[in-house]
């Protein structure tokens, strides 16, 4: 697979199984019983944001806030160091009697440099974190899925996930009050 498509592993049939429920409410009960089986490869899928969802899933909170807090203090110390070194070190001109390292003057540049490497670290770390851009995706190719950006509420459970048996989970699917379970393939 190419850098635009998700890796998938090799050996497996299929790519899993994706299940349809009614309502937001049926997704989100589905959610929390295949976290509560154990499953670990499998995704939730719906065409807004469903208050709950990532509770019912067991995702813990994102490190991307991390990643911006690391990339705005590195840019305003960078801004801080290259303005102090050209200021006291590289070209030092006394003006007005003010001192070579006047940090008061420094802080516009220092503030728009942190918050341009913040920016830059939401944008590149949402995209890495979420394994962006991918341009196909073996989910794509189900007629069902189709209605996930309308009025579908869906679970993926992925082939590679430890426990994953197609007719087991299929079975458990429907249990959990699927209105339709397909297999999906490469």
């Amino acid at each position: 697979m190419g850098l635009m498509q998700p890796s998938l592993p090799e050996g497996t049939p299929c790519f899993g199984l994706l299940a349809q429920f009614r309502d937001p409410q049926a997704l989100t009960r589905a959610c929390e019983a295949v976290r509560d089986a154990g499953f670990t490869k499998w995704d939730a899928h719906a065409p807004f944001p469903v208050h709950g969802l990532d509770g019912a899933m067991g995702l813990r909170r994102s490190i991307l806030p991390g990643i911006i807090f690391v990339a705005a203090m590195a840019g305003a110390a960078g801004a801080l160091a290259l303005q102090g070194w050209t200021s006291a070190v590289d070209y030092p001109l006394v003006i007005s009697g003010k001192p070579l390292f006047s940090w008061q003057a420094f802080v516009p540049i220092i503030f728009e440099l942190a918050v341009l490497c913040g920016a830059l670290a939401a944008v590149f770390g949402m995209l890495g974190l979420n394994q962006l851009p991918a341009l196909y995706h073996p989910l794509f190719a189900s007629r069902a899925f189709e209605k996930a950006s309308d009025d579908g509420f869906f679970i993926s459970i992925e082939a590679w996930d430890p426990k994953f048996d197609v007719d087991r989970n299929a079975a458990f699917l429907r249990e959990l009050g699927a209105t339709h379970v397909e297999v999906v393939a490469h």
